[in-house]
């Protein structure tokens, strides 16, 4: 029992007193529904996604296909994981051996950090990050260590200075998020390649969760750090189909990277869910084959449904950075804030005031960190709402009243 609270304490999983603590998007995800708010707070879509995917994993139930797939996966996804990261980054992989489906990324995620760091290691991230990442190095018994991305005019950018403080002989792995929870960032070939140039100085594995890798706007490109010279042999790259086809339910997500990682990798996952979504696993493999007109009417959506949220939130009176991807924006909160109030309180506030749910950033930091700090007035809005919800809840934004950081009445 000890242990399980020194890691929930650690992980943000369980208060002060060990009991289990629900993840802050559920908590907003339950004020909404009890207050009607617009949820504005988690980020799952308000659609399914393309039909014609669906209807191959219905006819893959009604076939039979309900059993066990193999541990590693089908091999028609991993054969089409592997054509897509040819296709799209020109990264060579061999299906057989150097791909593994999992349960989505917070599963391979879990099993990569479970399966190559421990006490004694170092895990570096971006701070802000994704809470599963906090978990799965606190459950590893491995030190969390952060490198903050800090605001600007041209967006969230990495704290080069900060990262080389960072990165020395006991990090065992560099964790990257690009496009970035939660602030909608993209990295930089710049950016990643100072990542990749600490990796190897410090002869750290990285790896990369890139579940947001085709949902980005502007022109912007997302880049692998794996397609960076000399960075194929150390890294794992880790991507699902949940967020590229809105099918987050069916948790379909894979790894990819060197045959010794993936094994190591597996000898975790195994003892986790072994395998799982057997129906859901063709219909991935056709959708990454046949899928990119899905993906660019998806992307060019919520292209459009991000600038709806950013000038209802700029006209409400809130500074934000506009995100380059993802489905969020990161807004500073500080107008609309009472004395000695903070980001926490106004989220867990709006859905009563506004009618309206939002995300704390600092649920997003390590609790009393310089970044936790700095950013503790800002606040995380999703915009892969449906535009009558996003419509909805800028109205409703547009009532608070700045100068009292209350509902005008």
């Amino acid at each position: 029992m000890q242990r399980w609270r020194d890691v929930a304490r650690a992980s943000g999983l369980a208060s002060p007193d060990g009991s289990a603590r629900p993840t802050i998007f559920a908590e907003m995800t339950v004020l909404a529904q009890r207050t009607g708010a617009a949820n504005l707070g988690q980020g799952f879509p308000d659609s399914d996604g393309p039909a014609w995917i669906r209807e191959i994993a219905a006819a893959a139930i009604r076939d039979g296909v309900n059993q066990y797939p193999p541990g590693r996966g089908a091999p028609e996804l991993r054969r089409a994981v592997a054509a897509h990261q040819l296709r799209r980054y020109g990264i060579e992989l061999d299906p057989e051996r150097e791909v593994l489906v999992t349960a989505g990324a917070t599963e391979a995620i879990a099993a990569a950090v479970l399966a190559l760091a421990g006490p004694g290691d170092e895990v570096v991230t971006l701070e802000p990050f994704y809470d599963s990442h906090a978990a799965a190095i606190a459950m590893a018994g491995a030190t969390h260590v952060t490198v903050p991305l800090v605001p600007g005019p041209d967006g969230f950018r990495l704290d080069t200075a900060a990262l080389g403080t960072a990165v020395s002989e006991r990090t065992r792995i560099i964790l990257v998020n690009t496009p970035h929870n939660p602030t909608g960032t993209v990295l930089s070939r710049p950016e990643l390649q100072l990542i990749a140039d600490a990796a190897r100085r410090a002869d750290a594995l990285v790896v990369t969760d890139e579940v947001y890798e085709h949902l980005t706007f502007d022109g912007v490109t997302h880049t692998p750090i794996a397609a960076l010279p000399g960075m194929a042999e150390r890294t794992l790259t880790i991507s699902s189909a949940g967020k590229t086809f809105s099918l987050t339910g069916w948790k379909i997500g894979w790894v990819a990277g060197p045959a010794e990682l993936i094994e190591a990798v597996t000898a975790i996952k195994q003892f986790l869910t072994y395998s799982g979504g057997a129906p859901f696993q063709p219909a991935i493999a056709r959708a990454l084959v046949d899928g990119d007109p899905d993906i660019a009417a998806l992307r060019d959506s919520l292209s459009a449904r991000r600038d709806l949220l950013v000038a209802g939130l700029r006209d409400a009176g809130f500074e934000l950075v506009v995100p380059a991807g993802t489905y969020f924006v990161c807004a500073d909160a500080t107008p609309f804030l009472a004395e000695g109030d903070d980001g926490a309180a106004f989220a867990r506030a709006l859905p009563e005031r506004a009618g309206v749910a939002t995300v704390p950033v600092s649920a997003f930091c390590r609790e009393g960190s310089a970044t936790s700090q700095a950013l503790a007035p800002w606040v995380r809005f999703t915009f892969v709402k449906d535009e009558q919800t996003l419509r909805t809840a800028v109205e409703r934004l547009r009532e608070l009243d700045p100068r009292r950081g209350a509902v005008q009445r």
